[in-house]
């Protein structure tokens, strides 16, 4: 209703059809003597995709010239692909930071210890603790920990919960817990869940990722782990 509502006032903004003017290293960018690029009637959108061998320091220098009396926009992504467990902490407004412990019990009675200090067995009980940071007001959050396939929850069942002031909805799924926040104020906050140790062997624990749903621009993520299981 919103696009309507704008498409339908003012001037008719699917008349004008000149393509911006895309500059990257002093080159233009010109879709219609790309291969595989076609150009969106009426929007004008298109996506041209650079190889690894073509990509330079200097593609990051981009002019752009709008030739129409309508608004443009477009973005420019960098990728590249990691072996999880190998991915550095990445700073933003929400900062994260995963730990794993192992639950034990001693002459002391129960402990938590890192699992960097002990060698994880089939059937130990690992405490996932994820540490958040926010320095702003948010609403509409999503976390996501990824968990290692030798790894399963010890809580099944997704509940909206309340702790530290803060209330989020905890979905259990496959291969991650998630984590939805409706309104997530200025602060710092500790989430702990549990889980066993079901499989020996060596396996990437992934890592944490959070994200702005309206605003994706907002996000972070946490170092990745790598865990390993013995007899």
């Amino acid at each position: 209703e919103a696009c309507y509502a704008l498409l339908m006032s003012g001037s008719d903004w699917l008349k004008e059809t000149k393509q911006a003017d895309i500059t990257i290293d002093g080159k233009m960018i010109d879709p219609e003597k790309m291969e595989n690029v076609s150009v969106e009637e009426g929007t004008g959108y298109f996506k041209a995709v650079f190889n690894s061998g073509e990509i330079t320091p200097n593609m990051g220098n981009i002019t752009i010239k709008n030739n129409n009396s309508v608004p443009a926009w477009g973005a420019m992504y960098w990728q590249y692909f990691e072996d999880l467990d190998k991915i550095t902490t990445h700073k933003t407004p929400l900062q994260l930071t995963k730990r794993l412990y192992v639950d034990r019990n001693d002459r002391k009675g129960k402990v938590i210890i890192p699992i960097e200090d002990v060698e994880l067995k089939m059937g130990d009980k690992v405490v996932v603790v994820i540490e958040l940071k926010v320095d702003r007001d948010m609403e509409f959050v999503h976390m996501k920990d990824m968990r290692a396939s030798c790894f399963e929850p010890v809580n099944v069942l997704s509940s909206y919960k309340w702790q530290g002031g803060l209330g989020y909805y905890e979905s259990t799924r496959d291969a991650s817990t998630n984590f939805f926040f409706d309104i997530l104020p200025k602060g710092k906050y500790s989430f702990r869940y549990e889980l066993w140790v079901t499989h020996q062997g060596e396996f990437s624990n992934g890592v944490t990722t959070i994200q702005s749903m309206y605003a994706p621009e907002f996000g972070s993520h946490s170092d990745g782990i790598r865990v390993q299981i013995v007899k």
